[in-house]
């Protein structure tokens, strides 16, 4: 839930232009976060029981904070105790690795800053935009899946690496995070994520034989500055695998291969590039041999601390 809150900080920021703080359930209630009457705290869970979240939840309701819940169990403790909330209605999720509620989470964070944006002087115009992207999200997701059997055939390729690192700038770098965590859960590789940008400042030091690079690159407003430090890759290895909307073809020059989705709106792209690295996590982890619904030492709702 996290990362799909750090995905909601950059489409909030850019709809809105107010700050968003992102913060983990477990961190806030122990530390002393400059708040005020004014923030508006908004807590996401699949499960609405997670111990930590509603110890969070109930310690901004201390500080006399609006709650809001964005939530996919109805009934449930969070669901209850919130200002006001937001059903997910993404159906019950029985595998510990989530993935349609991510999706969700995010989708309600665009109605969110969509109905906010009412108040706060949103234009029309990017209102439509919004809309026509959330409108057109189904098929857009329809064509990602249709590439499940190309992911498969990667997935031996991936699955012989020990560590992978996946990159990506802007919106994506949540994404990227999002991807690395999923891999880890489901396939017991080590996995890491960085923005893109930021490889020069020690992440490179990494490359090598048993490392594959995973980079999402958008044909966007960062298209040229992403390109540039893929390069940056590409001269200290060639274990790469990119992820891309553009249909520039000199991309594949030395990778191992390229996956290409369709480009849609930057509102929604990163929905898109994220079923994408759901499903090379879940190819990868059967192509290991791990049980992709209930991976080892982990639970679908931590009700403890």
């Amino acid at each position: 839930a996290y990362y799909a809150g750090l995905l909601g900080k950059y489409l909030l920021e850019k709809m809105l232009n107010i700050p968003v703080d992102v913060e983990m359930a477990s961190e806030f209630r122990y530390r002393d976060p400059a708040t005020s009457k004014n923030t508006l705290g908004v807590v996401y869970s699949q499960s609405g029981e997670t111990a930590d979240s509603l110890a969070s939840l109930r310690e901004m309701k201390r500080r006399g904070m609006l709650t809001l819940g964005i939530i996919n169990t109805a009934g449930s403790t969070i669901a209850r105790e919130v200002d006001g909330g937001i059903y997910l209605h993404a159906g019950p999720e029985i595998s510990v690795a989530s993935t349609k509620a991510f999706s969700s989470m995010s989708i309600a964070t665009l109605l969110l800053g969509l109905e906010i944006g009412r108040y706060r002087q949103l234009s029309i115009e990017r209102s439509m935009e919004v809309i026509q992207a959330l409108g057109s999200l189904a098929n857009d997701i329809e064509g990602v899946l249709s590439l499940d059997q190309e992911i498969k055939l990667l997935a031996s390729k991936i699955a012989k690496f020990g560590h992978m690192m996946y990159l990506g700038r802007d919106s994506l770098y949540p994404i990227a995070i999002e991807g690395s965590h999923k891999l880890k859960e489901v396939s017991y590789i080590q996995a890491e994520a960085y923005p893109a940008g930021e490889m020069k400042h020690g992440a490179n030091a990494l490359l090598g034989d048993d490392l594959l690079v995973v980079f999402f690159l958008s044909n966007n407003f960062l298209y040229d500055k992403a390109k540039s430090n893929l390069a940056e890759v590409k001269a200290r290895t060639s274990n790469i695998l990119v992820v891309t909307d553009s249909e520039e073809q000199d991309l594949a020059r030395g990778t191992i291969d390229v996956i290409r989705v369709k480009r849609v709106s930057d509102w929604t792209q990163g929905l898109i590039f994220n079923v994408v690295s759901q499903l090379i996590a879940y190819y990868v982890a059967v192509d290991l041999g791990r049980d992709v619904d209930q991976p080892r030492n982990l639970a679908k709702s931590v009700t403890v601390e």
